[in-house]
């Protein structure tokens, strides 16, 4: 296989995360850098789906895609073109692509752009929209689809023109490891980061005299209200540093994790393109007041690429303050967590030092074959969706995989590499 041991294979996946040089260079429409996003297709979270097994919040989405694209005239028409095949679907995954929630990408959103300088891939997640009624969760009224084509029309270029000034983007890998130190776990908690990320970018943009001053303020104003802003840069970061590890093309660590809805996927470095899936779990967690766990949806989205790289849940320990949010009660709660979360990995990354874990490196390299030996499987922080499309977020936890997901990619490789059960 090129490696002498399962081992050694492993050691070079995770050396190629270590040595990856994620920059964030341009914000782009999505048509202009993923060919396969034509009219009538659109990009989701997760494994393959039909339309027809989507949850009702991911199949909102598509509608408000729908609208925005101009697709249709109004909701009949949009779930007339989906109901009748009219719309093709492709995973996100399958273009270099991540998405938050429920995914859906189509042609005219802008996506963030993240190159992998030591490699040279790139990767592809749309920008977050913010609060409350959103598409990512589903929603799709008209407040959602004006703010939709403000970010194509205003959020978007304003962003390219600020990102270029700089000489090779900005260094994902130095923002990160800033706002570790500042509490930030990357996945429900990207505070520090959201705000390292506009020190950077607003005084660049308050100087873009091509843009009206109007728009300046508008493009900074927003970036100010979204603490979540840096998920999205995390994700995109999370594709282009795994997508440049699934290149060694063996050993066991895993290289993605993502759900649907109705299946949660995992792929590792040794399988390649393939997807082991699992009934996908719901979310534990704490609910806002009004809300509880009957009004769940189960869990979405490509976010949990951030796990993969060992923050998020992974690096629960970097961000005390979230602990009771996602209901993991306190400190040694989190502490609890990373710690356990190390038996599972191969080593740690020293490009992300945790203050507050006696300056260890994140956890890294989630070695499938230590889930199955161990029964423990990676813990994921999460955003909790109503069920219903258009309520949006109502809580927020963690969720684990099902480790039938694990099993399977184990027994493949086995198989792969001769073993006979």
């Amino acid at each position: 296989m090129g490696y002498k041991t399962i081992n050694e294979a492993n050691e070079a996946v995770i050396q190629k995360i270590i040595a990856a040089a994620p920059f964030l260079t341009d914000v782009v429409p999505a048509k202009s850098v993923i060919p396969e996003l034509e009219d009538y297709v659109l990009l989701h979270a997760g494994p393959p789906i039909k339309y027809e097994n989507m949850t009702d919040p991911m199949q909102g989405s598509c509608v408000g895609a729908i609208l925005f694209e101009g697709w249709a005239e109004d909701e009949k028409n949009a779930r007339e073109l989906l109901e009748n095949d009219k719309i093709t679907f492709i995973p996100c995954h399958h273009v270099n692509a991540v998405g938050p929630m429920g995914g859906i990408t189509s042609p005219n959103m802008p996506v963030l752009v993240v190159v992998n300088k030591e490699s040279g891939n790139e990767a592809y997640c749309q920008m977050n929209e913010g609060i409350g009624a959103v598409l990512r969760f589903g929603a799709y009224n008209e407040q959602v689809i004006n703010r939709l084509h403000w970010m194509k029309d205003v959020l978007g270029p304003v962003l390219s023109k600020a990102l270029k000034t700089f000489n090779e983007g900005l260094n994902v890998n130095v923002l990160i490891a800033k706002a570790i130190a500042m509490g930030d776990e990357f996945h429900q908690r990207n505070i520090a980061a959201s705000l390292a990320f506009l020190k950077e970018l607003s005084p660049v943009i308050a100087s873009l005299e091509d843009v009206e001053k109007e728009q300046r303020t508008e493009v900074i104003q927003f970036l100010a209200d979204t603490d979540q802003f840096f998920l999205n840069i995390a994700m995109a970061t999370g594709k282009a540093i795994m997508d440049a590890a699934r290149t060694i093309e063996h050993g066991t660590v895993v290289t993605a994790m993502c759900r649907n809805g109705e299946n949660f996927g995992i792929r590792i470095a040794g399988m390649g393109d393939e997807w082991f899936t699992g009934p996908v779990n719901t979310p534990q967690g704490l609910y806002f007041t009004g809300y509880s766990a009957e009004d769940a949806n189960t869990d979405i989205g490509d976010s949990a690429i951030t796990e993969t790289i060992g923050v998020g849940g992974m690096a629960m320990i970097a961000a005390p303050a979230v602990t009771r949010f996602v209901g993991t009660g306190g400190f040694n709660d989190a502490l609890e967590i990373s710690n356990q979360m190390t038996e599972i990995c191969i080593g740690e990354n020293p490009n992300y030092v945790i203050p507050t874990w006696n300056f260890k490196g994140a956890c890294l390299g989630i070695d499938a074959r230590k889930v199955v030996e161990t029964g423990i499987t990676p813990v994921i922080n999460t955003g909790i969706a109503h069920k219903i499309a258009g309520y949006g977020q109502i809580g927020a936890g963690t969720v684990h995989p099902p480790i039938e997901c694990f099993e399977k990619a184990i027994t493949a490789y086995a198989e792969k590499l001769g073993f006979k059960g």
